[in-house]
């Protein structure tokens, strides 16, 4: 630990052992990223070894040091280290690298791999997820901690490479970081000079260092294979009042007797020849995935060091919780996300009736949710106004102050869709990312991972259709809605008045994955529902709206769309047609639900007519005899929001009349 003196000679074997656990599996999965590994082996042993905090065999303990690769291609860095110092990675894990159902898949993913805080790959991602995990820390330390000891104290250490460095997000997150002055957050930049295509020189040639100090940031400028200054390189990170840049100067591929130093070693296997070449030259007489007597006799040193350190933090937590009082959230309460019970009957009892955009709706059952749930936290990308999610009577998140429930992201829609999945993943947070539906282009990387990697992660979109009105086609989104719904796991509830919003509200805090919640900038009109409505219907994903005798076709519509669909039910009845009204708060959801519950709200003998303004995509997989889509396969235009609803057909006469004319044409 830190304060032992530093052994640079048994750093050293650790770190060897490293690169040859890299090149072995690698050489034998024939598929990986050697390079990374043993370039940055040194400067993460002596960050694991001497300044981590975590528990060897529990990757869940709430006091532990959140670690992040964020160039997640040199996944066997990290699968090293966690079979060297943990009980998480037996070796024949690592035999298995990359190959089908093994816990060392190519890039690191939650929930796959114990240890790994949140799923990497996608260049960049990390450290603006380790920004979410060290402001996660920060705010729950604004509210349990002040005293001696801090539950919520951990810090962050974030590898991050070239083409992370290169891909916008990191500016977009790293200026954040230094607005708030997050000190818990320390970087390793793995600067050795090679990406993909040859020498960095070929289009990076920034002063990285000035970038990060220019926004606030401590940098260091170290040898990343020299262990002592790495070491007083993290003991300045510890006694900084910023967050920290160790920019670690390393050879790609370190040890390699031919390869070391360029390309070749960043994305595939050195080959037997080099491999046989590299033992000799480090003198190393251990068969592929051996690991020496002496280190791992070092490593179970560290190894009980790291249970001391645990036991310690549990003796100082219970002495904690015995003396606090708790202020309405106690700790086990937070790291539970548990919610309040009979929520569900609170919201809806409380649901605005009045004749609204429905992210006026959202702005008022937002302050109940924030009143019930005080881990709800979220902002918008400067938007705040627009789509009204601004939390009441609660300061925004600064620098001074980290105990309110807003942020301001700025106009960085995608650091701050990664930076509310890295506070999902830090634990306890019911975080929300707001911005307007067709900015969802920016975020869709990161509302992806959030996916894969199932963080409750709630996304509220504004200014959802061509009704956005005078702002033209670039603010109007067509294709969003399908998009979003094509993504694995990703909710899309896209509400029609009050209730619906509250329900999907409710809908989202439960879902242990991530959620769009789709809403209106237009007041949307009041609709009757049938006397046999229960609340309850709402979470089934669709409900029927209204229903009739002798039914010829089913009209399913969502948000805004439904009110029109009701008034053209009724116009269509007047000429002796009879329809039912479905309301499709969720298609995933309602899909997922038994099929006969299905068939139930939308009969397979009737035709079926989709309502709503975007393109039509997926919504045929729910007819069985027959559809019609009524929606919008082009851009928009810049004209009021009435304007366009008669120019595009959405008004419901016009939209009466299409059906009138299909049901015809089928008859």
């Amino acid at each position: 630990m830190a304060d032992t003196p530093l052994d640079a000679q048994k750093l050293r074997r650790v770190a060897d052992t490293i690169r040859f656990l890299a090149v072995d599996a690698v050489q034998k999965a024939n598929s990986g990223h050697p390079g990374m590994p043993m370039g940055c082996a040194d400067l993460a042993v002596t960050l694991w070894a001497r300044h981590l905090r975590f528990d060897p065999d529990d990757a869940n303990w709430r006091g532990r040091d959140r670690f992040v690769l964020s160039n997640g291609h040199g996944s066997m860095l990290q699968y090293a280290l966690l079979n060297l110092f943990t009980s998480h990675m037996p070796m024949d894990q690592i035999r298995d690298f990359r190959q089908l159902h093994s816990t060392t898949p190519g890039h690191p993913e939650r929930g796959e791999t114990e240890g790994v805080e949140v799923t990497t790959g996608p260049l960049g991602q990390g450290i603006a997820n380790s920004v979410g995990l060290a402001l996660g820390a920060k705010m729950g330390s604004a509210r349990f901690g002040g005293g001696e000891f801090d539950p919520a104290g951990y810090r962050v250490f974030c590898i991050v490479g070239d083409g992370c460095l290169m891909e916008g997000i990191s500016y977009e997150a790293v200026s954040l970081a230094g607005h708030w002055k997050l000190d818990n957050l320390c970087v390793f930049y793995d600067d050795n000079e090679i990406s993909i295509d040859g020498s960095t020189d070929l289009t990076f040639s920034e002063d990285v260092p000035a970038r990060f100090a220019a926004a606030g940031w401590e940098v260091v400028d170290v040898d990343g294979h020299d262990y002592q200054a790495v070491e007083q390189a993290i003991e300045r990170f510890e006694q900084s009042d910023r967050p920290t840049l160790i920019v670690t100067h390393t050879k790609i591929g370190y040890g390699a007797p031919t390869l070391e130093g360029t390309a070749k070693t960043h994305g595939a296997a050195l080959g037997e020849k080099e491999i046989a070449a590299m033992r000799e030259k480090f003198g190393w007489e251990y068969a592929p995935f051996e690991v020496p007597g002496d280190v791992t006799e070092f490593c179970a040193e560290i190894i009980q060091a790291k249970k001391e350190l645990r036991a310690d933090w549990d003796k100082s937590y219970v002495a904690w919780k015995n003396a606090r009082e708790d202020n309405g959230l106690s700790f086990d309460v937070f790291h539970q996300r548990r919610l309040p019970d009979g929520l569900y009957d609170t919201l809806i009892k409380m649901a605005p009736t009045k004749v609204s955009a429905t992210r006026a709706h959202g702005a008022e059952v937002i302050q109940q949710v924030a009143r019930e749930v005080p881990a709800l936290v979220g902002g918008a990308a400067d938007l705040a106004g627009s789509t009204k999610t601004t939390i009441k009577n609660s300061p925004h998140i600064s620098a001074e102050d980290f105990s309110g429930q807003n942020m301001h992201f700025g106009i960085r829609e995608h650091a701050m869709a990664a930076i509310c999945n890295g506070l999902a993943a830090a634990g306890g947070w019911f975080p929300f990312a707001s911005t307007f539906l067709v900015f969802a282009d920016y975020m869709r990387p990161s509302i992806r991972l959030a996916a894969i990697m199932k963080t409750p992660t709630i996304f509220v979109f504004t200014h959802d259709s061509f009704q956005v009105g005078e702002d033209g086609p670039t603010h109007e989104p067509i294709e969003h809605l399908e998009s979003l719904r094509a993504i694995p796991g990703l909710r899309v509830l896209r509400p029609a008045d009050g209730i619906e919003t509250a329900a999907a509200w409710f809908a989202a805090l439960h879902y242990d994955g991530p959620t769009a919640l789709i809403l209106t900038r237009q007041d949307i009109p009041a609709f009757d529902r049938d006397k046999e409505f229960h609340s309850t219907d709402l979470l089934r994903g669709a409900q029927v709206v209204q229903s009739g005798l002798n039914e010829q076709a089913t009209l399913v519509a969502t948000g805004s769309e439904v009110p029109v669909a009701c008034e053209a039910a009724k116009i269509l009845a007047e000429k002796g047609i009879n329809v039912r009204v479905v309301s499709m708060l969720c298609r995933r959801q309602f899909q997922n639900r038994p099929k006969d519950d299905q068939d139930r709200t939308i009969p397979p003998s009737l035709p079926m007519v989709s309502i709503e303004a975007g393109v039509p995509g997926a919504w045929g997989t729910l007819a069985k005899s027959g559809w019609l889509h009524v929606g919008i396969d082009h851009f928009g235009a810049s004209a009021p929001a009435e304007d366009l609803i008669k120019e595009f057909g959405f008004d419901p006469a016009a939209v009466a009349d299409k059906i009138e004319a299909w049901l015809s044409e089928r008859d």
